[in-house]
């Protein structure tokens, strides 16, 4: 491929074509250096210069998170479209095919795009973030959900379908685990797994996400005893909410109308529980392995169900003077934030009821990690102006943030900052 050269005080800048092409405000989040080094850590330095470098092919990935519904060589056009205007087109240099960007997406392979996240996708909220903290404490939130993939043979033997039979999905899924920050709705830890693997197993996964500093939130389906064990054992404090058929061992109330309790293991009969309670409240040290001492909130929300469903949470802040049953019981409910951040996500970004299209499953999570960096990118953008303003960033709206990124790569933003 030909240099885009200049002399000094001409008009067209030194370097590679490719080397120009970027994605304007989300540039700046992952810098040319980062993906430098990501690829280094990740693959190896490139052997030969390629008229699609690797670099080059992560942007891309983002981008097609930007422009879910377009084609892979119109994708790259809106990346290099304000090239020609600018001064900055090399006559010789065309939009690579459709079949020469798959090969350059396979040799890049999904590795170095989940190292990216890994590396870039950090929590956001700052001191003064408006709804990210409670009693100094970060909040964050877990979930999981389900993404269609493109129906081939491979994808289907690695991700499978949801049920069998006549009631199979009529699509290959992927589930994936989130870990977001409810302040700023920002996604910093995420698990792809198959169909059928377990919601409770694949959080586990991401229990390395957490730590000290945070209070982590959760629904009931997530809850087990290991589960919460192995993210209690990180230094993060955590409120889980719990189902009728979860037992709780009653050690004593509370000024806040809160109230002590034991978590058992499964299996423990009725008795050993019993037992295991009257030895905790004479001051028996609690066997790790069996049981864990919890702080329960429970309450009702009358004009969200009439019917009175009773909300158990339990969590890890034992003292109510740290954090009260009614500060707990409204930070319980951020946890919605989780599912908002995955509306942006499978909605706004990808589009409703639209299917990852990659054929194989190593472009697939390839694909999902582009689209997952491309919503942190927004995300961050997001917070960056609502902090200044005061604002709560989470109430600011995401879709209007997608079309000013998507207006700075179009219009103003092919050449990186």
């Amino acid at each position: 491929m030909t240099s885009a050269v200049v002399s000094e005080g001409g008009s067209r800048p030194w370097g590679r074509l490719t080397d120009y092409i970027g994605l304007g405000v989300v540039s700046a989040r992952f810098s040319r250096d980062l993906l430098e080094e990501v690829l280094n850590r990740a693959v190896g330095r490139e052997k030969r210069s390629r008229r699609l470098p690797a670099h080059v092919v992560m942007r891309f990935v983002i981008a097609m998170g930007l422009f879910f519904s377009e084609s892979y060589d119109e994708v790259m056009r809106r990346l290099v479209g304000n090239l020609r205007r600018l001064g900055s087109w090399d006559d010789d240099w065309q939009v690579p095919s459709k079949s020469a960007i798959t090969q350059a997406r396979q040799r890049l392979g999904s590795a170095p795009m989940k190292l990216l996240f890994e590396r870039a996708a950090m929590p956001l909220a700052g001191p003064g973030t408006k709804g990210a903290w409670l009693a100094g404490r970060r909040l964050m939130a877990i979930d999981v959900t389900s993404f269609d993939v493109a129906d081939t043979e491979a994808n289907l033997q690695r991700f499978g379908r949801t049920r069998s039979g006549p009631k199979a999905s009529a699509y290959p899924k992927l589930n994936l685990a989130g870990l977001a920050e409810c302040g700023s709705h920002a996604l910093v830890g995420a698990v792809i797994g198959k169909a059928r693997d377990g919601e409770r197993t694949l959080i586990t996964d991401l229990a390395g996400n957490v730590g000290p500093g945070m209070l982590v939130l959760a629904d009931a389906g997530l809850f087990s005893f290991d589960g919460f064990n192995r993210y209690a054992a990180t230094g993060a404090d955590l409120a889980w909410r719990v189902g009728s058929q979860v037992s709780l061992g009653n050690l004593g109330w509370l000024a806040d109308g809160s109230y002590l309790a034991l978590i058992y293991a499964p299996g423990l009969g009725e008795a050993r529980r019993a037992r295991l309670a009257a030895e905790t409240r004479n001051g028996a040290e609690i066997p790790a392995d069996l049981a864990r001492l919890v702080r329960v909130v429970e309450y009702s929300v009358p004009e969200r169900n009439p019917a009175g469903e009773l909300i158990v949470v339990v969590t890890t802040v034992l003292d109510p003077h740290d954090i009260s049953a009614l500060e707990l019981a409204a930070a319980y409910h951020q946890r919605w934030e989780e599912e908002s951040v995955f509306d942006e996500i499978k909605t706004d970004l990808r589009g409703k009821g639209e299917v990852l299209r990659s054929k194989t499953p190593e472009l697939v999570e390839q694909q999902l990690w582009g689209l997952l960096l491309a919503h942190y990118a927004i995300r961050a953008l997001l917070l960056d102006a609502a902090d200044p303003a005061g604002y709560d960033p989470d109430r600011m709206s995401f879709i209007k943030g997608l079309r000013v990124v998507r207006r700075q790569v179009t219009d103003q933003a092919a050449i990186t900052p």
